[in-house]
């Protein structure tokens, strides 16, 4: 029958009209606690509301990608029994193979390969450089490297008041451990140490 579905598609906005005012009140007083902001974004949540940023904020999905960053991670190190380590030291796990800079689109990372006393190649990086300002957050560099070495970050909140030399970001500026990895993106983290501990198990049979 012609019309009905407007009438349907009319009760919808009626419907979420009507929870959303019931929302309103319900939160009253405590609209910009995060507990209530936490419940409003839910999937269960009703209605409509505005986000009074940066008062209020959403949630970020675990899969959101930003800016790019490197790993580290504490690694046995022989070498380093005695020094009062423990024997554990920060080892990068990039190893400066360039493929994160050679699929780039924009061609935003820039790396500097680290060298032995005696000149030959060190299998990690020197310098690690990625210019914000042309970065477009494709996750290229994330997807293609071969060692989960480098992930999309969540903070986004990076404005500067100055254009150049603030949105090239060094390799110290882009070093996180792992554990703050696995805290952003507790689902991916799992999923990649099942993998990296099958294969693991796979070389020692």
């Amino acid at each position: 029958m012609f019309g009905l579905g407007v009438i349907k598609g009319m009760g919808v906005t009626l419907k979420h009209l009507i929870d959303t005012y019931i929302e309103d009140f319900s939160h009253n007083g405590r609209r910009y606690r995060p507990d209530a902001a936490a419940v409003r974004q839910l999937a269960s949540g009703r209605g409509s509301f505005t986000v009074q940023y940066p008062e209020e904020k959403l949630a970020i999905p675990e899969r959101f990608r930003f800016f790019p960053f490197l790993l580290k991670e504490q690694v046995q190190d022989d070498a380093a029994v005695g020094t009062g380590a423990g024997g554990v030291v920060w080892k990068d796990r990039c190893t400066a193979c360039g493929i994160c800079a050679k699929v780039c689109p924009p061609q935003c990372i820039w790396i500097v390969q680290a060298k032995k006393p005696d000149g030959k190649p060190k299998p990690e990086p020197d310098e690690f450089y990625i210019d914000t300002s042309i970065c477009m957050q494709c996750g290229y560099c994330a997807e293609y490297c071969p060692f989960d070495a480098i992930k999309m970050n969540h903070v986004f909140e990076l404005s500067t008041y100055e254009r150049h030399q603030s949105h090239i970001y060094t390799k110290e500026m882009l070093t996180l451990p792992v554990e703050y990895y696995a805290e952003t993106h507790p689902i991916a983290y799992a999923q990649e140490e099942a993998v990296r501990a099958a294969k693991a198990n796979k070389s020692k049979k």
